[in-house]
C-alpha cells in the first residue's frame, strides 16, 4: 500500500495559513490535474473544509510523491516550501489510512463528533472519481472510511460531545456568575463549535451576544443565525475589536483552533480597565490547543475555565466514553481494512503460482501425447483429470495459508518467499509498505531524497 498523505488543519497551522492553503471546488480539479501530472503521484483526492485541506495521494515513491504533492501545495497556496512545511503534517501507508478513518469519525474535528466531514469526504472523493483521479486503492479507502464514519455514529453517542462540553463549560458558568439571563456573552471563533456555544448561550437567556472572529464575514453570519433562529441580539466584530467585546462581557466562550492565545494577559487586563469596577468575567476556554494565555486566570475577577478543568468533570466523561468507544471502532475498522489490503496484495501471486502450474501441466500432457500417440481419447482425457487434480490438491493448502498469513503484519514475506521459491515473475504483487508517520514534512523535500522512506 501507497497512500501518502499531507495536511494542513487547524491542529497544525494558524487560521492566515489555512486560509492561504484552501483549496475551492474551482481549484479542486485544476491542482489534481497537475498532481496527476506529476512523475510519482498515480491517484488523487483532495479533502478540503474551513479546517483542514488535505492531500490523499497513490504514490510509487514516498519521497519523490511528496516533494511534489508539497511544491504543488506551497505555489497554489502562495507560500514558501519552508513555510508550508513548519505548518504540514505527513502520514504514509497504514498511518495515512488511520488518519482518515479518525477524521471521517469526527475524532479529529475542532467540535469532536460533527458530522459535516463525512459528506465533505464523499464530496472529496466524488470530485476525485468525476476526474479519473481515484483508482481501485483510493477508491476501497474512502468507501471504508465513510463506512466507519457511519458506524461511529450510528453505535456511539460522539454526536453529543462538543454539546457535552459546552453545557459542561455552562454549568460551570452559572456556579461562578448565577442565571445568565439577560447577561452579555463574547463567542470568540466562528467555527462549529462556536456555533453550539450560541445554541447553548441562546437557550441559556442570554441576553445579548457578541460574536468574534478573525474574518468579519463569518462571525456576521453566526450574529445572523443567533437572532434569526435564536432570538437573541447580537452584533459581530473582527479580532481587532477583541478588548472592547471581552469588557462588556460576562461570559466569554472562545473556540478558534488558533495556534497560540487569541485573548492574551494584555487583552484581559485592558478589558477590566474598561470595565465597571467589580465586573466579574467567565472565561470558557474551548480551544484545542488552548485560546486563552494561562496567566489571565491569575487576575482578580477573572475565572478560567479551561478544557483540562472541563475533562474531569463526570457529565463530560460520558462524552470521553463515547470518544473512547469511537476510536475503538476505528482500530478494529482500521485492522480489517489492512488485512483485506494484505491479502489483496497476495493475490497476484497466489494467481501467477497457479498459471505457473497450469502451464507445466499443459507442457506435461503435450509431452505424454507426442509420446504415446496412441492412446485413446477416454484415457488421455482421465490422466489429463488426474494431473490436474494433483495439482490442484498440492497447491491448495499452501495457497489458501499463504492468503491467511498474509492478513497478518509482515505477511508480504510470505508471497516474496513464494515468488522466490517458484520463481514468479518478479512484480507480481506489490509488497505492502509499512506504517509510517512522518509529524512534519522537514528535510524529506530535500533534494536527492528520492525512492522508499528509510
Amino acid at each position: 500500500m501507497s497512500i501518502l498523505l499531507v495536511g494542513i488543519s487547524h491542529r497544525s497551522a494558524p487560521v492566515a495559513v489555512l486560509e492561504k492553503v484552501a483549496v475551492t471546488e474551482d481549484d479542486r480539479p485544476k491542482l489534481m490535474d497537475r498532481m496527476l501530472k506529476s512523475q510519482h503521484v498515480s491517484e488523487a483526492m483532495i479533502v478540503s473544509t474551513c479546517n483542514r485541506v488535505e492531500v490523499y495521494a497513490v504514490v510509487d515513491a514516498f519521497h519523490g510523491g511528496l516533494a511534489e504533492i508539497g511544491d504543488l501545495l506551497a505555489t497554489h497556496a502562495d507560500l514558501s516550501l519552508p513555510e508550508l512545511t513548519r505548518h504540514a503534517y505527513v502520514r504514509y501507508s497504514e498511518a495515512a489510512a488511520e488518519h482518515l478513518f479518525a477524521v471521517a469519525s469526527g475524532l479529529d474535528s475542532m467540535v469532536v463528533g460533527e458530522q459535516q466531514v463525512l459528506s465533505q469526504i464523499r464530496a472529496a472523493y466524488a470530485a476525485s472519481d468525476a476526474q479519473q483521479a481515484a483508482g481501485r486503492t483510493l477508491h476501497e479507502l474512502a468507501q471504508n472510511a465513510l463506512r466507519v464514519g457511519k458506524r461511529v455514529h450510528s453505535e456511539t453517542g460522539i454526536d453529543r460531545a462538543g454539546a457535552s462540553v459546552v453545557s459542561v463549560a455552562l454549568d460551570r458558568a452559572r456556579a461562578e456568575l448565577g442565571d445568565l439571563t439577560g447577561r452579555t456573552g463574547v463567542v470568540v471563533g466562528a467555527g462549529a463549535m462556536g456555533g453550539l456555544s450560541v445554541a447553548h448561550l441562546a437557550r441559556a437567556g442570554i441576553g445579548r451576544l457578541i460574536v468574534v472572529n478573525r474574518t468579519l464575514e463569518r462571525a456576521q453570519r453566526l450574529a445572523h443565525t443567533a437572532e434569526s433562529m435564536h432570538g437573541v441580539a447580537a452584533t459581530a466584530q473582527d479580532l481587532t475589536d477583541l478588548v472592547g467585546a471581552l469588557a462588556a462581557a460576562d461570559i466569554v466562550i472562545t473556540s478558534t483552533g488558533a495556534v497560540g492565545a487569541v485573548v492574551t494577559l494584555a487583552d484581559a487586563h485592558r478589558a477590566l480597565n474598561s470595565a465597571p469596577a467589580g465586573h466579574r468575567m467567565v472565561v470558557c476556554d474551548l480551544g484545542l490547543p488552548r485560546d486563552v494565555d494561562p496567566a489571565v486566570a491569575g487576575l482578580p475577577d477573572v475565572t478560567v475555565i479551561d478544557m483540562e478543568t472541563l475533562q474531569r468533570d463526570p457529565a463530560a466523561g460520558a462524552a470521553a466514553d463515547d470518544t473512547s468507544a469511537a476510536r475503538t471502532i476505528v482500530a478494529e475498522e482500521l485492522s480489517k481494512y489492512l488485512a483485506s489490503q494484505r491479502v489483496a496484495e497476495v493475490t497476484p501471486t497466489v494467481a501467477a503460482l497457479r498459471q505457473r502450474a497450469a502451464d507445466v501441466v499443459e507442457a506435461e500432457l503435450m509431452r505424454l501425447e507426442s509420446r504415446l500417440p496412441t492412446l485413446a481419447d477416454p484415457e488421455r482425457a482421465e490422466v489429463a483429470r488426474t494431473v490436474r487434480r494433483v495439482v490442484d490438491k498440492l497447491l491448495h493448502a499452501p495457497t489458501v495459508r499463504v492468503k491467511q498469513l498474509a492478513s497478518a503484519p509482515g505477511g508480504d514475506t510470505y508471497a516474496e518467499a513464494l515468488r522466490e521459491l517458484f520463481e514468479l515473475k518478479p512484480g507480481a504483487a506489490q509488497a505492502v509498505a509499512a506504517p509510517m508517520e512522518v509529524a512534519t514534512l522537514g528535510d524529506d523535500f530535500a533534494p536527492g531524497n528520492e525512492g522508499n522512506p528509510a
